[in-house]
Parts: C-alpha cells; sequence; structure tokens
C-alpha cells in the first residue's frame, strides 16, 4: 500500500476528509455526497438533539405494542416492564459502542459495513439491514394509517362505513413519510425536536384515560397493578427468554446503523450522553404507559387491546377520538422516518453510489415496506413478538458483535478516510472487495440461533431452542469470539501509527 499525504483532518479527536481528498473521490465509484463523511461544522446535533431523536423514535406505538403484546402472551406488568428494561439496557452497549465510530470519523453505516466487510462486501450488511428496515417502515406506515383511518371515521360515517377507507389512509400516510424522509436529516432533525414534547402529552392522555375509565368502572388504579400473570405453571422463561429476545432485537436495527445518527453529533459526549438519557428512560417509562393501559382495557372492556389504535377507536368521545388518534400519527412519523428509512435509503445509494441518491433510496425503501405486507406482521402479538422480531434479531446479532469487534478489538479505533471510498487500491478491498471472513463470522455465529427457531426443526423441543431464545445475544457473543480470532493474521487493513501520522493533518482549535 503506498504512502498517502494529508487525505484527513484531525480537530480535538473527529475528523473529516481534506478538501483535496473530497476532490479527488468526486466521480469515484464508491463515492456521493450523501456516503461522504459529515464535515466538522456539519456535526451540530446536541444532546438534546440526540436525545430528542430517541424519545421521537421510542415513543411509538410498537414500543406500546412490545409492552402489551408481553401481557397478552402471559406476563404481569411488573414482568413486562422488567423484559423491555433489560432489553434495552442490553442493547445499548453494542449501539454506544458503534456510535462512537460514526462521531468521531462522520461516517454512515454502509461505509462503517466497509471495515468488517470490505468495500463491495458492504452490499451484504448493508442491505440485510435494509430490508428489516423496509418491514418496520410498513408496519409503522400501516399503524399510522389505522390512526388516520380512526380520525376520519369520527368525522364521517360514510368513511367509517367504507371497506376501502384503510387502504385509502395507509397510502396518504405512506407519502406523506415518504416525502419527510426524502428532504434529509435536516427535516428529520427538526420534526424530531418539535415531535417530543408533542408525543410527552400523548403519554400522559393515555393514563388519564386509563384511570379514568377504570374508575368509572367501579374499579381503581390498583386493580391494574394487580392483575396476575396468565402464562401456564411451569412456562415462565418460554415466554421471557424469547420476550427478552424480541425486545432486545427491536433496537438491533440501531445498533447497527447508529452511526447514520452519530455521524452527526458535536462530540462524543453529546452522542454518548443524548443516547444514554433517551433511550432507556423513555423505553421503560412508554412501555408502562402501555402495560397501565392494556390493563385498564381488560377491566374496561374484558380483554387485553394491544392494539391503542383499537383503545382510541372504542373510546366513546369523538374529540378524544381525534385527538388521540393524531397524537398516534405524530409518533409514528417520527419514529418511522428516523428508524427505518434513513439506513435503507443509504444502504440502497451504496449500492451504486453514482446513480443512486438518498432520496431515490428513500422512495425504494417506501416501495419495499408496502411489499412486506406489513397487516400480516400485524396479524396477532404473537406473529409480531416471536415470528418478525424473534427471527430477525437472530440474524443482526452477530454483525453487531461483528462490528465491536472490529473496530475495537481489531483496528484500535483507527482508520483511513480516504480508502474507504475508493475501489482495488484500498486497504479494505480484500479479496475482490469482500471480506469472506466476515461472511464467514456472520454465517457460523448465526448458526445456532437460526437452528433454534422453533417452526424451522418443526417443534420447540429440540436441543437448540435455547440458542434460538436467546439468538441476538447468542450471536453477538459468537461474532466478538470468532471474528478477531479469523482476522488474526490479516494486516493489510490495518494502520500503524507512522502511515497515521502520514495521511492525518492535526489541527489545534
Amino acid at each position: 500500500m503506498a504512502d498517502k499525504l494529508k487525505t484527513q483532518r484531525e480537530v480535538n479527536g473527529l475528523f473529516e476528509l481534506s478538501d483535496a481528498a473530497r476532490k479527488n473521490l468526486e466521480g469515484n465509484l464508491y463515492y456521493n455526497d450523501d456516503l461522504a463523511p459529515t464535515k466538522l461544522e456539519e456535526r451540530s446535533w446536541t444532546t438534546y438533539n440526540i436525545a430528542s431523536l430517541w424519545v421521537g423514535m421510542s415513543v411509538c406505538i410498537p414500543t406500546y405494542m412490545m409492552a402489551s403484546g408481553l401481557m397478552a402472551a402471559g406476563l404481569s406488568w411488573w414482568q413486562a416492564i422488567l423484559n423491555i428494561a433489560l432489553a434495552n439496557l442490553i442493547v445499548l452497549v453494542p449501539m454506544q459502542l458503534n456510535s462512537h465510530a460514526g462521531t468521531k470519523y462522520g461516517i454512515p453505516y454502509p461505509v462503517f459495513a466497509r471495515l468488517a466487510f470490505g468495500v463491495k462486501g458492504a452490499h451484504i450488511a448493508a442491505i440485510a439491514r435494509a430490508i428489516v428496515a423496509a418491514g418496520w417502515f410498513g408496519i409503522q406506515t400501516w399503524i399510522g394509517g389505522g390512526a388516520l383511518d380512526a380520525v376520519i371515521a369520527s368525522l364521517s360515517p360514510a368513511w367509517a362505513a367504507w371497506a376501502g377507507s384503510i387502504w385509502i389512509s395507509f397510502f396518504i400516510f405512506w407519502a406523506l413519510n415518504v416525502w419527510i424522509a426524502y428532504l434529509g436529516p435536516d427535516a428529520i432533525k427538526f420534526m424530531q425536536s418539535w415531535g417530543a414534547p408533542i408525543l410527552g402529552v400523548l403519554s400522559v392522555a393515555l393514563m388519564v384515560w386509563a384511570i379514568t375509565a377504570v374508575n368509572a368502572a367501579g374499579s381503581s388504579v390498583g386493580a391494574i397493578l394487580n392483575l396476575p400473570a396468565t402464562y401456564a405453571p411451569g412456562t415462565f422463561w418460554r415466554v421471557f427468554l424469547p420476550g427478552l429476545t424480541a425486545n432486545i432485537a427491536f433496537w438491533s436495527t440501531l445498533a447497527l446503523n447508529i452511526p447514520d445518527f452519530s455521524r452527526y453529533a458535536k462530540t462524543q459526549r453529546d452522542q454518548f450522553m443524548g443516547q444514554l438519557l433517551g433511550l432507556p428512560t423513555t423505553m421503560a417509562a412508554f412501555a408502562f404507559v402501555g402495560v397501565f393501559v392494556t390493563g385498564a382495557t381488560v377491566i374496561v372492556y374484558g380483554e387485553a387491546l394491544w392494539d391503542p389504535v383499537a383503545v382510541v377507536a372504542n373510546i366513546n368521545s369523538p374529540l378524544a377520538t381525534i385527538l388521540g388518534a393524531a397524537g398516534i400519527a405524530i409518533a409514528t412519523l417520527t419514529t418511522n422516518i428516523a428508524a427505518n428509512v434513513v439506513a435503507p435509503a443509504n444502504g440502497i445509494s451504496n449500492l451504486n453510489p453514482r446513480k443512486i441518491t438518498y432520496g431515490m433510496g428513500a422512495l425504494i425503501t417506501g416501495f419495499a415496506g408496502v411489499a412486506m405486507m406489513p397487516w400480516r406482521l400485524l396479524a396477532t402479538a404473537g406473529a409480531y413478538l416471536f415470528d418478525w422480531l424473534g427471527v430477525y434479531g437472530n440474524f443482526l446479532g452477530p454483525l453487531a458483535g461483528m462490528y465491536v469487534a472490529d473496530y475495537y478489538l481489531y483496528r484500535k479505533k483507527v482508520l483511513d478516510l480516504d480508502d474507504l471510498f475508493k475501489g482495488e487500491q484500498s486497504r479494505y478491498w480484500y479479496g475482490n472487495g469482500v471480506n469472506m471472513k466476515a461472511v464467514y463470522t456472520w454465517l457460523i455465529s448465526l448458526a445456532l440461533p437460526v437452528l433454534g427457531l422453533p417452526r424451522l426443526l418443526g417443534g420447540t423441543n429440540n436441543f437448540f431452542r435455547f440458542f434460538g431464545e436467546n439468538g441476538w445475544l447468542v450471536g453477538f457473543i459468537l461474532a466478538l469470539l470468532i471474528y478477531p480470532a479469523l482476522m488474526k493474521n490479516e494486516t493489510d487493513s490495518l494502520i500503524s501509527e507512522e502511515v497515521e501520522e502520514q495521511i492525518t493533518e492535526r489541527v489545534k482549535s
């Protein structure tokens, strides 16, 4: 690898491409403005912006459904909250670790994935993440469309009686999501900043309704908190462990592509504190709203309504229905765009940076979300929790472990930004643009979790069941161990201190 001159600048521990390097990369097959590292002046997100991002993403209907779905599966309210809190503390670890590269080097997820998988091999990881995101996009859009349909139906009896109304509402909400996502990061930042307070009001309003409705039914708040678990004797772990895996999987997607957002943070402290304050606290708080309101529906309606749109639709007040459904739509919008469009849009752009922009990737994601048929994924609590979340978590856990091992254990957090956007002359090219050792790590690490999926082997009583029920964590740990072992003798992609000094201009602010 030939020595190079000053292709990157470092100011207070943050790196950017030099102007000369950017100019030389223009027209390169693996470079465009959307994938390029953010400039230092573009990194403007503070702790508040990062925390608001997580409030906006966490206060969403799937979070509510996670908690209420666990209750529907048989857990008590406190067991459901414990499950969710534990899962978020676990997934916060790789999320914080993978955020570091985004803030330090300003790179998005598809470029970050080039480190381990190679310049071309990163397509594998980026598209794996994109497929999951497209499914989530469809789920969130279906939920938001249902909320919009509830608003219109409360104003128009004719609309309520029309069987096709849900589809019109779905595509209207779909178009709104795609339009805002198409506008890019600044629009997302603005939306999250004003959306967070509104979501707080929505949470309080749901709690007030639950308390009022329970009291009107001649019961009390204590009755909600005293609702017993309903799982069969001796089956606690059969519900708790798959639920834990599902809850970890819930944000396992962001544990991978968190550099897509941390690349805009002003400092490492901003991204660290923003996530610490925004994710686990908000998830636990809104999960409690979910279990509390679901418990109230058991008392008020005689059954657990795990879908908040159904709860709002059952409230005998047009004004309350309108406000509640509008709040659900806003909650869905703030989550959907940030969590489910940015990653696949960047991943799709990475397939052909010279021809596919971020905006085009956002449009493709929108159409893919419809193709995933979200109405089927949300048919039951079981389909949502254990089929959708549980299965894809098994595939993403090894990726998170591999990235942590690659960045911290193998590279010691030292990168060559310029080489991340080059072809065969890049130190990250490996063989044919693909690091097969990363592919092998992924396949080996997900083998046990996948074999433990109940439907794969035709039942639940098999030796691999434990690995399937804890698939994300098992895969994460295996990849964390396997990747460094396979890469032990692979030194061509590493940067020595001498080379780093040759390519980096140190600037004191």
